[in-house]
């Protein structure tokens, strides 16, 4: 309880001690709400009806290409649906800036690379895509969005009872009708808490605002904080810190309506009765939704990655002659020191994060799930706050609470403050994980090992632990990807000697440089395959097996 209370409570109470102070952390101020009082400009108000708005749009063109994907893979005879499985959800495993970097090559207006395509193809000067737009920043959500809502429903698809859609159409039912009323309506609770964690997210979104919209003038909330610490000549840390407490409020009231939605429903879909899941036949059609599936993993991943191969071999992005090729940049890479110090920062922080995460999950999930204790709900809610806490709004929480630490505490500006956020934001992501492997496991394993003489230590380690790995594996992957994609709480928290990887790649695309942001986003990259690579050959290998 004392260390979630430092990672959840501690931050948001600092966030409303830093809302109401009027001065930056560790200095001696007084207590006002002029940083409530400021948050009333028409300049934030934009920015939050950009924020909603942005959000909504690109939850809900997610939401449905999600829908559409998982029942394409899910509930038809499309052909390699194993592997198109796995093609669509790679997107979320791409840290997203680098798709940014990628996408700002690709659809700038002046020299995007479609963009000369298209001049090329048909002898005209138009522009067919310009992501610096409220399109482009809604386009580069939903890139990550639709694999995370996809991974919620396509299990669903598979566990639904066929003879529900049956009886609906024995009853006069269109094929519409049953799936709207029917498979839909049955789906709601996973439906909404990917609605409504895919509209968080949204809502905490920075790289996507960052590179397409402030180079426009299309302010969210995010970037807002983010201007107010970084970006000006006087720091207005209580108008940032006012702004991050707003929104963690709002975060909670949607997870209220989430909950007051589905109250006093029933949508009992699996029972005791065997059934196997009905598989549409698809005919012809077969390869048009093939072809659907292939089309967003082009533009979702090969797109993007080929825009970074091709940009790191020429000297500038843009101009690509053959007089022009050049492995400068992957020798300057090699000899920045900027970007050793960030990858092994980021190389260690991912192993001791994730790490530490999945042990603080397992044990909090084992007090959940495997005792009568009856402070076990207040742990569970513990661990669950960061869900309503983005990652930049966490970043100001810690950023004054580590500031505020007595000097005996040298947190702040170490490599501390970056785990210790990292931590928090993937707890929940630990404890839902692992409280679900706990979950299937029966209790009577582990009387077995008592009555047979094991003591406690030991029945952990041999029965849930042994039992249970496969699921710790997957948890500890991806918090790792989740620590390697993590920018805006490391924006606020690094020092140049803890910098990471994602905040490095930030630097050098505001200081000009793409083409090595090219060569390190390959470098990241390189990683994500080769874990994700682990993930599939060990790991689910050994899921399959249990």
């Amino acid at each position: 309880m004392l260390v979630l209370a430092f990672l959840t409570v501690y931050p948001m109470a600092m966030l409303l001690y830093g809302s109401l102070h009027s001065t930056p952390p560790g200095m001696a101020g007084e207590y006002n709400f002029d940083g409530y009082a400021s948050l009333a400009t028409a300049e934030n108000l934009q920015a939050l009806i950009n924020t909603a708005a942005l959000s909504l749009v690109k939850t809900v063109l997610s939401l449905a290409l999600a829908i559409l994907l998982a029942w394409i893979v899910a509930r038809t005879d499309t052909p390699g649906r194993g592997v198109l499985e796995i093609l669509i959800t790679l997107p979320f495993f791409i840290p997203p800036i680098l798709t940014a970097t990628a996408w700002a090559m690709l659809g700038n207006a002046q020299v995007g690379t479609i963009n000369l395509a298209w001049r090329w193809l048909t002898g005209t000067d138009g522009t067919l895509v310009d992501v610096y737009s409220y399109g482009g920043i809604v386009w580069h959500m939903m890139q990550y969005s639709t694999p995370f809502i996809f991974l919620f429903v396509v299990d669903a698809f598979r566990a639904m009872d066929p003879s529900l859609e049956e009886s609906s159409r024995m009853s006069g039912a269109t094929r519409w009708q049953t799936f709207w009323r029917i498979t839909f309506g049955l789906m709601l609770p996973v439906t909404t808490s990917a609605f409504i964690l895919s509209f968080i997210r949204g809502m905490e979104s920075f790289e996507s605002a960052v590179f397409f919209g402030t180079p426009v003038g299309i302010k969210v909330l995010t970037t807002q904080i983010f201007d107010m610490i970084t970006q000006r000549a006087q720091p207005d840390y209580q108008g940032a810190t006012a702004m991050g407490f707003a929104t963690m409020a709002l975060m909670f009231l949607l997870l209220v309506l989430q909950s007051r939605l589905l109250r006093g429903r029933s949508f009992t879909t699996v029972t005791g009765k065997a059934y196997a899941p009905s598989v549409t036949r698809l005919g012809g059609l077969r390869w048009v939704t093939f072809s659907i599936c292939v089309l967003f993993f082009a533009l979702a991943v090969a797109l993007p990655v080929g825009q970074l191969i091709l940009s790191s071999f020429f000297q500038f992005f843009g101009f690509y002659q053959l007089d022009m090729l050049t492995f400068e940049h992957y020798r300057s890479v090699w000899e920045n020191r900027e970007f050793w110090t960030a990858f092994g920062n980021t190389l260690l922080l991912g192993f001791l994060g994730a790490t530490a995460t999945m042990i603080l999950g397992g044990i909090v999930a084992y007090i959940t799930t495997r005792t009568a204790w009856h402070g076990r709900r207040l742990i569970d809610i513990l661990a669950w706050l960061p869900w309503m806490m983005p990652g930049m709004v966490l970043g100001i929480g810690f950023l004054w609470g580590f500031a505020t630490l007595p000097h005996e505490i040298p947190i702040y500006g170490t490599l501390w403050a970056l785990l210790l956020a990292y931590v928090a934001l993937g707890t929940p992501v630990a404890v839902r994980v692992t409280s679900g492997a706990y979950a299937q496991i029966a209790r009577d394993i582990e009387e077995c090992s008592r009555v047979h003489g094991a003591n406690w230590w030991q029945t952990m380690g041999r029965i849930l632990v042994a039992l249970a790995w496969p699921a710790f594996a997957v948890g500890w992957v991806l918090i790792f990807f989740g620590i390697m994609r993590e920018l805006s709480a490391s924006i606020l928290l690094y020092v140049p000697d803890t910098t990471v990887l994602s905040v490095v790649m930030l630097k050098l695309w505001n200081s000009g440089k793409p083409e090595t942001v090219s060569v390190i986003g390959l470098v990241m990259l390189a990683m994500v395959l080769l874990f994700r690579w682990v993930q599939l050959r060990f790991i689910k290998r050994r899921i399959s097996t249990l």
